[in-house]
């Protein structure tokens, strides 16, 4: 690994440990990346769902490959300077090993984070059994040791229709005392929930925002015990919302007011020109 990179993992290893809550958003390419980098946030995340959207597929674990995803990494962290954590869906396969090469493989790539879901991409069994779900983690975080990497797990249940508070619980407690650096439960119904989970647990939490009928601000988000806020795909889909409009606007109105709300071309190629060191 390359001094660079090194210093990446110290930076957003720090952002955990530092007081207070921080806000880790997700681009989709290489462009939103230099956007937000450009916006002053302190690190990045990437999105599954917003690059399976730029590609034209569905966001799903069948829908993108892992080289498809790690390439799409790749692009992201040669287009900033700030760490880059990886949404590496269910690690590419239900084999712990599996798991393992996928982290060494997001490191390759330059990344310096990622995430290991317990969601299997079966509609019939959507969430892997207890002991595998804990198994994989161990083996994604032994991998990680030997590298400049956080590993990231996530417990599913509520995005697959398990509403099971204590179950995810008991997840995210096994998940931790098995090495993952950072716990991560997206959907969570409510900041009573949020806020036992945060109690609940030892390692950082990460919230997911952006979803439907969650608007908690960050500094709610920081009292409920948060220490890292992320949009999955929820910027993706603001930025499609307003395509659709426009393009609506022009086909059923034949008017063009939707250009009062784009930003100019100037802005548009300034952020363009950032460089990725600066």
């Amino acid at each position: 690994m390359s001094e660079l990179q090194s210093e990446k993992f110290r930076a957003f290893k720090a952002l955990h440990e530092r007081p207070g809550v921080f806000v880790m958003p997700n681009p989709w390419d290489a462009g939103t990346a230099r956007i937000l980098t450009a916006l002053g946030f302190e690190a990045l995340a990437t999105t599954s769902a917003g690059f399976a959207f730029s590609i034209g597929r569905r966001d799903s674990i069948a829908g993108l490959t892992r080289d498809e995803i790690l390439g799409n990494a790749r692009s992201i962290v040669e287009a900033t300077h700030l760490p880059v954590s990886a949404d590496l869906e269910d690690g590419f396969g239900g084999a712990p090993e599996l798991c393992a090469e996928t982290i060494r493989l997001a490191a390759a790539a330059g990344l310096v984070g990622g995430s290991i879901e317990d969601a299997t991409g079966d509609p019939e069994n959507p969430i892997f059994e207890f002991g595998q779900s804990v198994e994989r983690v161990a083996a994604a975080s032994e991998a990680a040791r030997t590298l400049p990497f956080l590993v990231t797990a996530r417990a599913e249940n509520f995005l697959h229709g398990r509403p099971d508070l204590d179950d995810t619980i008991r997840r995210l407690q096994a998940f931790e005392k098995a090495g993952a650096d950072v716990v991560y439960a997206p959907g969570l119904p409510g900041l009573d929930a949020i806020r036992t989970v945060c109690s609940a647990v030892e390692k950082p939490v990460n919230v997911l925002m952006g979803l439907q009928g969650a608007t908690f601000t960050v500094e709610e988000l920081q009292d409920a015990g948060v220490k890292r806020i992320s949009v999955g795909g929820a910027f993706a889909r603001a930025a499609l919302g307003a395509f659709v409009r426009a393009a609506v606007e022009v086909k059923d109105n034949g008017t063009f007011t939707f250009s009062a709300d784009a930003i100019p071309d100037a802005e548009a190629s300034g952020y363009m020109a950032v460089s990725k060191r600066s």
